[in-house]
């Protein structure tokens, strides 16, 4: 039997532990939601059936939109047969009072005629500014004849993993609505695009959520939402926004010259794993190792060299592959940067004058050089960007290296493996002493499949077992192929 005095102890120790966690007050988001959501937009994007849309009934809609997290933004795919218009539906908000809008590139892309609808209902249709398919961001245009309640940006910088925002948007094509929640990460990199550095947070977001704010208790926008990943096609606690230190500066560009014009390094680069880094004797594993680079181009210019580590771009530190990729892209054109990097185990400072980042010319993005294309097994490998898993229909799960192209004549496009296909890892027999075992390799990037592919074929192996992703099939499954047969009987 418990004595009373022991009781009351165990009461009083209950309160003194519980007292902490109660006075910890949830925040109140009434006001915010109040004051911020007449700056949030519906958007209603209308574009031609074209006829060549027409020549893949496989690309029906599918059930849950196959788990792709661009499909889960409530960008309907039409029925081929259904000649009608296609229409897609998503979020925006006014960053000024004469009535700019900000929302995704894919939201309004290819769009014949774009209607936005304000909180009070009143209807405009919109001007396209300009898109930047690279960002998944663009800008619009209404002239409302009067000033507009509109949203400014904050510094994402400084946004903390647990830190709550709010998320307002049309879902489902409702009309405005708020969900909260926190920042579950920050600078998350899931490979859908050069720029990868997204706000991961658990604030619900839902089909047609896609180009409305990321809000913090401060009233900013800290990101533009832009895709969620779901296995059912509703919120499951993981959405991703574009970070506003991003976001800002294609928004300026837009708005200035109707395009984005990025600064251009001219490498193909990797990030230094910790392989790289003990087969360079490197001190750290950091840093952007470049694997070659763009003859004439400015780092060409400059006297950057295959094997030179870049570590910092201007004054900043280069950790990651992508902080280069953002960084240069950031940097004005024409403007000349200090870029130390690593040669030979010994630092050097060398200043390159920046170019500019020309339509297809991706090479420093893409990790493809502009010269003849690389094809191994007659295939040409890519990375896997956010068009191509839109265009394919890609579901989230599905990561590796994009094929771009298959010879017409080759072993792998009799086994159905077509442009748009996703090589996912790569099996192979390896043989240490007396002992031959299985090796399985997930691949991450193009240079590197390469580089396994060769190795083994001059290794004299005959076979090589691939886990593809076919756009056919629509799951993944393992093909092998011949080196001795790269082009089909």
């Amino acid at each position: 039997m418990i004595s009373l005095s022991r009781y009351y102890f165990l009461i009083l120790f209950a309160f003194f532990i519980s007292s902490p966690l109660s006075s910890v007050e949830l925040p109140d988001f009434t006001e915010l939601a109040e004051k911020y959501s007449p700056s949030v937009v519906n958007i209603l994007s209308e574009k031609e059936f074209k006829e060549e849309d027409d020549d893949d009934d496989s690309r029906e809609n599918p059930p849950f939109f196959f788990d792709d997290p661009f499909r889960d933004f409530f960008e309907r795919r039409p029925n081929r047969k259904n000649r009608r218009p296609q229409r897609s539906g998503g979020s925006g908000f006014i960053i000024s009072s004469d009535g700019y809008i900000v929302t995704n590139n894919h939201v309004v892309e290819g769009a014949t005629t774009v209607k936005v609808t304000l909180n009070n209902d009143e209807t405009f249709v919109a001007d396209v500014i300009g898109l930047d398919s690279r960002m998944d961001l663009a800008l619009l245009k209404i002239d409302a004849k009067k000033s507009l309640p509109f949203i400014t940006f904050g510094d994402s910088k400084k946004s903390k993993v647990g830190e709550w925002v709010i998320a307002i948007g049309n879902p489902l094509g409702l009309g405005g609505s708020v969900t909260a929640g926190i920042i579950s990460a920050v600078g998350r990199d899931i490979r859908s695009g050069p720029y990868d550095s997204f706000i991961q947070t658990d604030a619900p977001i839902n089909k047609g959520n896609s180009g409305g704010p990321l809000i913090n208790l401060d009233g900013e926008v800290i990101g533009v939402n832009t895709m969620i990943f779901s296995q059912t096609g509703g919120s499951i606690g993981i959405g991703f926004s574009i970070p506003s230190e991003l976001v800002q500066p294609v928004v300026t560009q837009l708005k200035e010259y109707g395009e984005t014009r990025r600064g251009w390094l001219g490498v193909v680069i990797q990030d230094v794993t910790e392989d790289v880094a003990k087969d360079m004797d490197l001190k750290e594993e950091r840093g952007a190792l470049v694997q070659d680079v763009v003859k004439g181009g400015p780092a060409d210019k400059a006297g950057i060299e295959t094997g030179d580590v870049i570590i910092k771009f201007g004054n900043k530190d280069i950790n990651k592959m992508r902080e280069l990729t953002t960084n240069v892209a950031n940097t004005e054109i024409g403007k000349k940067v200090k870029v130390e990097l690593i040669r030979l185990g010994k630092n050097k400072t060398v200043t390159v004058k920046l170019g500019r980042l020309e339509g297809n010319e991706e090479s420093f993005l893409k990790g493809q050089v502009e010269e003849e294309s690389k094809k191994i097994l007659g295939i040409s490998f890519g990375e896997l960007t956010t068009e191509i898993r839109r265009k394919e229909n890609i579901p989230s799960n599905i990561v590796g290296v994009a094929v771009i192209d298959v010879d017409e004549d080759s072993e792998a496009l009799t086994k159905k493996i077509t442009a748009g296909s996703v090589l996912m890892s790569v099996t192979y027999q390896k043989i240490t002493g007396n002992m031959t075992y299985q090796s399985t390799v997930k691949v991450v990037n193009p240079e590197q499949v390469y580089k396994i592919l060769q190795e083994r074929k001059d290794a004299g192996d005959e076979r090589i077992l691939l886990r593809v992703w076919r756009p056919e099939y629509r799951v993944s499954s393992l093909v092998a192929l011949s080196f001795n047969k790269e082009k089909s009987d």
